[in-house]
């Protein structure tokens, strides 16, 4: 069968598990009208984050995770922040939340270094793109005390989140 696309294998790698302390870091965080740079402590302090690591927008698997979000009402269900990172720019973030116009409840970290996903030891070189790499896909539960819950990194590429998953560790926050 022919996706159109190769699957890769990620490597194994020393990322931050269940029972660890979420690193904290300060970015931009878009949302739909504007950008303010916040700390993930910032947000912990009001209440528990799912931090929802996802490739660059405009590759098809971002766009498809933030629908699954969005139909499943996490944002509005949840007495938590629901928040995206990415290595893209706070510009290309307005306009990923401007294209898709029921997107605009979301607010997307904004990380163009890798240096976050670095912190969280999910880091993937892009192939073919010399000096150019991108978080893995990857899902965090964190507590009110920064402490990570429940954790998914995909060890392949393209990988979605086991969404069910994550709303149960969620309700068991």
């Amino acid at each position: 069968m022919n996706l159109g696309f190769d699957v890769v294998e990620f490597e194994a790698g020393d990322h931050v598990e269940a029972g660890d302390e979420a690193p904290d870091f300060t970015r931009p965080l878009v949302n739909d009208e504007f950008w303010e740079d916040v700390s993930l402590s910032e947000l912990t302090d009001d209440a528990p984050v799912v931090l929802v690591f996802h490739p660059m927008d405009g590759d098809f698997p971002a766009t498809y995770i933030w629908q699954e979000i969005r139909d499943a009402g996490w944002v509005d269900d949840w007495d938590a922040h629901v928040v995206g990172l990415s290595i893209s720019t706070p510009y290309e973030h307005k306009e990923f939340l401007r294209e898709w116009r029921d997107f605009e409840q979301f607010q997307l970290f904004s990380d163009p270094s890798n240096e976050v996903a670095e912190a969280y030891g999910i880091v993937h070189d892009l192939d073919g793109m010399a000096g150019i790499a991108e978080p893995k896909p990857a899902v965090f539960v964190i507590d009110q005390e920064r402490t990570v819950q429940w954790a998914w990194v995909a060890d392949t590429w393209p990988a979605f989140p086991p969404y069910s998953d994550v709303e149960d560790a969620v309700a068991n926050l």
